[in-house]
């Protein structure tokens, strides 16, 4: 048994020391871009699709069909592997503002007019103005007041290519997307991934991010300004696991 604690201790001190390691390099050198290799999927699919849908056939009279840019084929991504453009284009604004107020009181009486005769008895062991029929009184106030308001703002206009990684059993295409930019000490990185329907991809090859199903868009960075503006680790486990 004390092998066993031993090498577990060992490999607990090597993660340690590696993680170190990499994190005074990080310091040193700044931020690396992340390898070049495959997305991997979305997550595993667990629901149940449609069937695949049939081919349409072309527009009567004719051999070119709607929506292609080639006579004698479609571009446009639809196989495992195939690059399609993604067009994120947000703008959103919501404003919210609510206010609450509450308040209660209380008051309640109690009295013994009559306790085997032994009601003025008692007077001796409470002097003072014993009075038996208001033996028990109770009091209670309380009053809550509250009020929010959001107001945020969100503009973010950017393209991605992404990748298609997995065609579903109905036809839908998953893709996914990933790219860096590094100035300076700083990277900025930027993530896409979904779901979308070969019908929504235009005929330049390019889905916009609302005919993405199950989209997820991630933007943001790592490096010197980021840990800076980040909240220290040990401030944020007091702020998140603090009682008051």
């Amino acid at each position: 048994m004390r092998p066993v604690i031993q090498n577990v201790s060992i490999l607990l001190i090597s993660a340690i020391s590696l993680g170190a390691c990499s994190t005074a390099l990080e310091t040193v050198r700044g931020p690396e871009l992340a390898p070049i290799g495959y997305p991997a999927a979305l997550v595993p699919v667990q629901q149940t699709y449609l069937p695949a849908p049939e081919d349409r056939p072309a527009s009567a009279n004719s051999l070119w069909r709607t929506g292609a840019r080639s006579f004698f084929g479609d571009q446009r991504a639809r196989r495992v592997g195939d690059i399609l453009t993604v067009n994120i284009d947000i703008d959103d604004r919501a404003q919210t503002s609510n206010s609450t107020q509450r308040a209660r009181t209380n008051e309640m009486s109690g009295g013994v007019t009559n306790f085997f005769g032994l009601e003025n008895s008692l007077g001796q062991a409470f002097p003072g103005g014993f009075d038996p029929a208001n033996l028990v009184g109770l009091e209670g106030q309380s009053n809550a007041a509250g009020s929010g308001s959001v107001s945020r703002s969100e503009r973010v206009s950017l393209t991605i290519a992404a990748v298609v990684t997995a065609v579903l059993p109905n036809g839908n295409l998953v893709i996914q997307g990933r790219q860096e930019v590094r100035t300076n000490r700083e990277i900025r990185e930027l993530t896409v991934a979904g779901i979308v329907r070969p019908e929504d991809i235009s005929s330049g090859n390019t889905v916009s991010h609302t005919q993405i199903a199950e989209a997820r868009i991630s933007y943001g960075g790592r490096g010197d300004i980021s840990r800076m503006q980040a909240t220290p680790a040990a401030q944020s486990l007091v702020e998140r696991f603090s009682p008051f």
